[in-house]
């Protein structure tokens, strides 16, 4: 049977069809519909982060384009209030540790790298773990990722981000729920990345670049590169 004929349209949710694309000899070809929307998310991660991020495609493939662009309306104003009341090295932390304890791979690579330069650019030193140590921590129980974390950040200086370590471990695990309006911010981290993780593990998306502006500041991430590892020119 030729490809051409094994060619099916896929039905999305965002209604019959919903323009989400054709299976093409087990090979999925987003339609008008799907691309137009991929490349809509996909600039604004050039816009914000310099990059067009890897998940964006994936997304609009799981959730259908009119679901995925909904979805990104609403929370990605909430998530950058919180970038902007919290703190970029707070909010990437505890990204990175939902990340880890959900098992997902790119969102941990891409919020811990964030953290890793912000860090740097707001205190002059190295964050003693960095990306790849990170992500070792994935597939460890909740209870281990907090123990190397805490101790990461004890080291860091960062005392005070313990407390928020502790409820981001309880919530992100299903084991608290949010004890006051103080918690909001970091139980929307956790609904907002249950949907970002289980499609970029879905979907098994490789890590690109740091999920964040400071992305885009090349020197900041030439020193980077050279403190890490000094070979680097």
């Amino acid at each position: 049977m030729s490809g051409i004929e094994r060619t099916e349209r896929v039905r999305g949710e965002d209604g019959p069809y919903a323009d989400a694309g054709l299976r093409w000899g087990g090979r999925f070809v987003p339609g008008p519909l799907a691309q137009s929307a991929t490349a809509m998310l996909e600039g604004i991660g050039q816009r914000l982060w310099g990059f067009p991020p890897r998940l964006m495609a994936p997304i609009v493939s799981y959730l259908g384009p009119r679901r995925a662009l909904c979805w990104f309306i609403w929370n990605m104003p909430r998530y950058e209030r919180t970038l902007r009341m919290q703190g970029g090295v707070r909010t990437h932390l505890m990204c990175t540790v939902i990340s880890l304890i959900n098992g997902c791979e790119y969102c941990t690579f891409g919020h811990a790298y964030a953290l890793q330069l912000i860090y740097l650019r707001e205190y002059g030193r190295l964050f003693p773990m960095d990306e790849f140590e990170f992500g070792r921590l994935l597939g460890q129980q909740p209870g281990m990722v907090r123990r190397r974390v805490e101790e990461a950040l004890q080291f860091a200086g960062l005392h005070g981000e313990i407390r928020w370590l502790d409820r981001t471990v309880a919530l992100a695990s299903g084991d608290a729920r949010p004890s006051d309006a103080s918690e909001i911010w970091v139980a929307h981290l956790v609904r907002m990345f249950r949907v970002l993780n289980s499609v970029g593990i879905s979907d098994r998306t490789t890590p690109d670049e740091a999920h964040d502006p400071v992305n885009k500041n090349g020197q900041l991430r030439l020193r980077y590169d050279r403190l890490r590892d000094p070979v680097v020119v």
